[in-house]
């Protein structure tokens, strides 16, 4: 898969040598819901946006924001210095001579900015460009973003441009000395970024300090706060004691709302046609039912165990390329004549597997398609309140870039949906990233009756669903933690779901 896992490691060596590395994804303990029962987005990543001059202390305030915050969400630092706009040869040759004026706010693409903002504010994936200050121009490349709680954008002209401050919930601008600044920006550039001291200082005098007396000072009147560059440890918790408060109002508690209700009208269309319903029961066949029964033994070995999953998984996935569309091919076959076909009518396909119990399904999906890319999420429970987090992505390139998504196919494959929490997650993630609803195939080897089903279908009624044996019960227990972070209420548990009869923790029993 190396449009996936190696793309992920250059784009990773390309932030490192050509930025700053100013843009950082910081996560902490997960992403919890941040949508309701209807699958809908009910609040917005939180944005904050800190201004002020040229090395005047931005970037550490945020950092120090993020530290202080202790055990957040996921937040996302984004530089203002990733949208310097692509320039020419002529201009080119200005900067490495230090005669182009970087610190106006022509030379930053705000739109851009403010369009990035935007979709992460809106808790969808944006893709913010790569800029190396060493060769002066904006690459090819960009950065993949996604899955922030809270934004942090700093930046000069942070709180310069009007549809940049519409966006922020918050608004700092740090006030610092000249003197300290010019020291604090010699050091900077001579260090990482290459340049002579007597570039630095004549950047600064001709473009630096004119630009902060025109254009940066003038925006903190915006601002919400004004925060030193130095010694500012009290304004910071300030600042962090607001930021909780406001993530405690927007915290969601979703799983306790769906579950435990019947699924049978979940096979039953209200027009009476079965095509119509979204889940689709394979056909209870004695062998399919031979299949089942060796899984949910105890007594089963490893070694048939996994046998009878990568059985199993196949023949559900090969139940779900029949929800793909195809399109007539001719071909000529041996004995050179025409015969009339099919094949797949579909631009992009890929599998998403929710991390661990997904696994086992993945070697069906390349079973029946060999050159598939497989992504994948990490969900897990948080052990003090029994929601969802999402901790980890990592999807294929068809998916990380939006106008490639909207015409991708995904088979989002899980084990088996108990209270439907994951799915519910992986679903809206997916809707985050451009693709679309019904090109979504959840393909899992059991559902809970009593489960929270019928909620997921309710709120995603074009996702189609694909299992094969539905279970009757649903029963809530107190299971050990598997990390040591994260103490549920009990001491070292936390709570779970458990399918009866089930077949057990797949994931365990099929890896270990």
């Amino acid at each position: 898969m190396p449009d996936l896992y190696e793309a992920e490691e250059y784009q990773r060596d390309l932030s490192e040598s050509f930025q700053t590395k100013k843009n950082t994804v910081l996560s902490s303990h997960g992403r919890p819901p941040w949508y309701g029962e209807n699958g809908l987005p009910l609040s917005n990543a939180f944005v904050i946006g800190i201004a002020g001059g040229s090395a005047s202390g931005k970037t550490y305030v945020a950092r120090q924001i993020v530290k202080s915050l202790g055990s957040t969400p996921t937040v996302v630092i984004m530089s203002q210095d990733s949208f310097y706009k692509r320039h020419t040869e002529e201009e080119m040759a200005l900067a490495h001579a230090n005669h182009f004026d970087f610190d106006h706010p022509d030379a930053i693409d705000m739109a851009m900015f403010a369009d990035c903002l935007a979709d992460l504010k809106a808790c969808r994936q944006t893709n913010i460009p790569i800029y190396s200050f060493k060769e002066h121009q904006r690459l090819d490349q960009s950065k993949y973003l996604y899955g922030a709680a809270i934004i942090i954008a700093e930046g000069i002209m942070t709180l310069h441009d009007p549809k940049l401050r519409d966006l922020y919930d918050l608004k700092i601008f740090v006030q610092c000395d000249s003197d300290i600044m010019l020291a604090r920006r010699i050091l900077r550039d001579v260090k990482e970024r290459g340049r002579s001291m007597e570039g630095v200082l004549e950047q600064y005098l001709r473009y630096v300090k004119p630009a902060f007396d025109n254009f940066v000072l003038p925006t903190a009147r915006y601002a919400d706060i004004i925060v030193p560059g130095s010694n500012n440890a009290v304004a910071i918790e300030l600042i962090t004691t607001h930021i909780r408060s406001q993530m405690n109002e927007r915290a969601r508690h979703f799983r306790r709302n769906i579950s435990y209700r019947s699924v049978d009208k979940c096979l039953n269309s209200p027009s009476g046609n079965p095509e119509d319903s979204s889940l689709t029961l394979l056909l209870q066949t004695p062998q399919l039912q031979g299949i089942y029964t060796v899984l949910r033994d105890e007594k089963t070995s490893r070694q048939d165990f996994i046998f009878f999953v990568d059985r199993l998984a196949t023949l559900l996935i090969e139940k779900a390329m029949e929800l793909l569309p195809y399109k007539t091919k001719v071909v000529i076959t041996p004995t050179d004549t025409e015969c009339s076909g099919k094949e797949l009518d579909v631009k992009h396909i890929c599998g998403v597997s929710i991390l661990r119990s997904g696994g086992p399904l993945e070697k069906g999906l390349q079973r029946v398609l060999s050159d598939v890319t497989i992504g994948s999420l990490l969900v897990q429970t948080d052990g003090k309140t029994g929601e969802p987090l999402l901790l980890h992505v990592m999807l294929p390139k068809c998916i990380r870039e939006r106008h490639l998504a909207v015409d991708a196919w995904v088979f989002l494959l899980d084990a088996q949906i108990s209270t439907a929490a994951s799915a519910f997650m992986a679903i809206r993630t997916l809707l985050d990233h451009g693709v679309q609803q019904d090109h979504i195939i959840f393909v899992t080897f059991l559902v809970a009756r009593t489960g929270g089903i019928h909620v997921l279908q309710s709120a995603f009624p074009k996702v189609r669903i694909i299992c094969g044996a539905i279970d009757s019960g649903l029963r809530e227990t107190w299971i050990e933690q598997y990390h040591s972070e994260g103490e549920g209420q009990y001491g070292n548990t936390r709570k779970a779901w458990i399918v009866e009869p089930g077949m057990g923790h797949i994931g365990d029993r099929y890896y270990l």
